[in-house]
């Protein structure tokens, strides 16, 4: 553990999800291979679909909508319908063919297996400190073991903007009915997570990804609190 800025008072603690809890490029890694091979197999007229097809269908929906990039989730869904709807399937049929992907991206997404240090880690603060996820992503914590730990979870889209906009870290501290100031808030990204959530008041601590160098790091902007290797070593400020 290594300390930047001198910490303040904590009265609960905020997490990023994905590749801070848990390691998440394996499961993006199938979950999109799974994805694609649903909706190739969905209709006939789909088997041809790749998916640079489908980046593109990405592309050009942020770039008529630049906002739906919030929502990981719904900018999904619209592209497999668009993609759905570009090989002669009804509006009504791709809709239904949207949501059935969607509940397959679910499932696959959920397949997480959280290292038993990050249980161990969160039983731990639990107990002194209200816990909160806060997620750009679309990873659901209580399909893989993880929602208990939580009192609450927040999504970019349904929940504000993506971070590192301050829309979901102020609406923790208003749930929470805390000072943005006493909320140490977790997470591996320096953009999204240190310095989202230091512009905004809060403190932050930078789990860093396995060989990195915060003097070295290219999206260094603002110095974390603290900076850890290993998620349990937050147990030693209990």
């Amino acid at each position: 553990m290594r300390f930047y800025r001198p910490l303040g008072q904590i009265s609960a603690l905020t997490f990023d999800l994905d590749d801070t809890l848990y390691d998440n490029r394996q499961v993006i890694l199938r979950t999109e291979k799974e994805s694609l091979s649903f909706v190739q197999n969905y209709h006939p007229s789909l088997k041809a679909l790749q998916n640079k097809d489908f980046q593109r269908l990405r592309q050009a929906l942020r770039e008529t909508e630049p906002e739906i990039y919030h929502d990981v989730t719904e900018w999904r869904r619209r592209a497999v319908e668009q993609a759905m709807r570009n090989a002669g399937l009804s509006a009504q049929d791709a809709a239904r063919g949207a949501e059935a992907s969607m509940a397959n991206f679910a499932k696959w997404r959920s397949r997480i297996d959280v290292p038993q240090e990050t249980h161990d880690t969160l039983a731990k603060l639990a107990e002194k400190w209200p816990l909160v996820a806060i997620t750009n992503g679309n990873a659901q914590p209580e399909l893989f073991g993880l929602g208990d730990y939580f009192q609450f979870v927040l999504r970019a889209g349904p929940h504000g903007r993506s971070k590192p906009f301050n829309d979901m870290y102020y609406l923790a501290a208003e749930k929470l009915d805390l000072p943005l100031g006493h909320i140490l808030h977790v997470g591996d990204d320096l953009t999204t997570d240190v310095a989202g959530a230091i512009r905004c008041g809060m403190q932050a601590c930078w789990i860093k990804p396995e060989n990195a160098d915060l003097m070295q790091t290219f999206d260094s902007r603002l110095l974390p609190h603290v900076e850890i290797s290993r998620l349990a070593s937050l147990t030693t400020l209990i």
